[in-house]
């Protein structure tokens, strides 16, 4: 254990630390006049549900980055267990201007990339940003949403990807 007056973590050291809590995985997708782009994310948190209000934390320093900016929208589409390939695609094993090529995407309110089989997706506007180090905390009020899906959802823990089993209630007796 260490004591409390020790040296601020290293960042590789909070990387690792970080990397043992498990996250769902999202693909966080955008398009519009700063053209469509999309990348693989974990940081996406729930702020209000009035309005309906979630925030994505996206680097700065993503090829990505500027796209979602210059578009003010974007659409976090939550990955069933049927994505891990993709999750990889879109966190770089493709290059960015391959990345929606080969799958077939649909589009709610505010024209970014829906993915139709995702375990839901939350359509939104950029209403807010916020730069925290390294990285944009992205405040983002929800204008629509995709049907939820009853299947299994996809995490990230330990630095690999997990399944999360959708469970059903047991039957009363």
């Amino acid at each position: 254990m260490t004591s409390p007056d020790s040296e601020t973590p290293s960042a590789s050291a909070y990387r690792e630390a970080m990397a043992q809590l498990a996250s769902a995985v999202h693909l966080v997708t955008t398009d519009g006049p700063g053209g469509r782009a999309g990348l693989t994310a974990t940081s996406v948190c729930s702020v209000s549900d009035d309005p309906p209000t979630l925030l994505v934390c996206l680097n700065r320093g993503s090829s990505a980055y500027p796209a979602f900016l210059r578009n003010g929208v974007l659409c976090i589409n939550t990955l069933t267990a049927a994505h891990e390939g993709l999750a990889a695609d879109f966190a770089g094993r493709v290059p960015r201007d391959e990345r929606f090529n080969g799958r077939e995407w649909g589009i709610l309110q505010t024209g970014a990339p829906v993915l139709p089989d995702a375990l839901v997706a939350f359509d939104c506007r950029i209403v807010d940003r916020h730069e925290v180090g390294t990285h944009d905390v992205l405040i983002c009020e929800v204008e629509a949403l995709a049907e939820i899906r009853d299947i299994d959802g996809l995490l990230y823990a330990g630095r690999h990807y997990r399944v999360l089993p959708r469970r059903t209630a047991p039957e009363a007796s």
